[in-house]
């Protein structure tokens, strides 16, 4: 993947984003997760691919027992800088968590980067990964034994209360946009699930939708305009409806009238022998 196919992504977002992704997060991969980490005795490394401002990690450190060392990857050199600050500390037990910033292409893994590591983690990223991007990944967890939580990745379904006419329009030209110079888009769950099910890896998806109403109108609200923006990007012939449309539905958010479902998964893939999905 080239410097330029991949956005770049302002801090305020994914700070706006953050408690929603919290409350998302499938936790019930985190049992089958724990268990695969009990084998692990000399405490965990953990990397977390595109790591943005390192939500996935101020939220599962804490959830984590024993030593971590966590190694943050991403191109952008200030939202790495922000992560690794921002980082816990401690573990759920006391232990310490270390960190460590690495700079580089998200694409590019390889089962050498990944010896020695305990769990590959990712939030919000595969959408944007390639097919052979995703198999790469795939193939280089499996050569080095590497589980991966992968999550929130979009699905490419969106629900609106109350409903209005162009919902649908814009969520086909959005996901259309989404798949925009072959990158996986709404397809990245069941691509992922395909790649690593071939790796050997047994596969475990759940869905972590945000559900946001009056009490998150202001990223509702962000998330709207962007929605919007790419649809029309993708399909200008929406443009003069959506102008309207948009107007609508900010002040239907504004005053606390809007409720907005947006669908995600989040993945679990173990490698072994068993293989397969659940």
């Amino acid at each position: 993947m080239s410097t330029t196919d991949v956005p770049r992504y302002a801090p305020e977002w994914l700070e706006l984003r953050e408690g929603a992704d919290a409350a998302a997060r499938a936790s019930g991969l985190l049992e089958p997760l724990l268990r695969r980490l009990k084998r692990e005795d000399a405490g965990l490394v953990i990397r977390d691919l595109g790591c943005g401002t390192g939500s996935m990690g101020r939220w599962l450190a804490p959830r984590l027992n024993g030593p971590q060392h966590w190694i943050l990857n991403d191109r952008d050199p200030a939202l790495l800088e922000l992560a690794a600050v921002r980082m816990p500390r401690t573990a759920a037990d006391g232990s310490s968590v270390t960190v460590a910033a690495e700079p580089g292409e998200i694409g590019r893994l390889t089962a050498e980067d990944l010896a020695g590591t305990s769990l590959l983690t990712a939030s919000a990223l595969l959408d944007v990964l390639t097919r052979d991007e995703m198999d790469g990944l795939a193939k280089a967890c499996a050569r080095a034994e590497c589980p991966a939580l992968l999550a929130l990745s979009v699905v490419g379904r969106v629900k609106l209360t109350p409903a209005e006419p162009l919902d649908a329009e814009l969520a086909a030209a959005f996901n259309a946009h989404q798949r925009r110079n072959g990158l996986l888009g709404p397809d990245a769950v069941t691509a992922a699930s395909e790649a690593f099910a071939r790796q050997g890896a047994t596969v475990r998806a759940h869905p972590s939708p945000w559900r946001l109403g009056a009490d998150e109108s202001a990223l509702t609200a962000e998330w709207l305009r962007g929605w919007v923006g790419a649809a029309c990007e993708q399909r200008p012939g929406l443009a003069s409806r959506a102008e309207a449309y948009l107007r609508r539905r900010l002040a239907a958010c504004e005053a606390g009238q809007l409720q907005v479902v947006v669908h995600h998964s989040d993945l679990l893939a173990l490698p072994g022998p068993a293989g397969g999905t659940s």
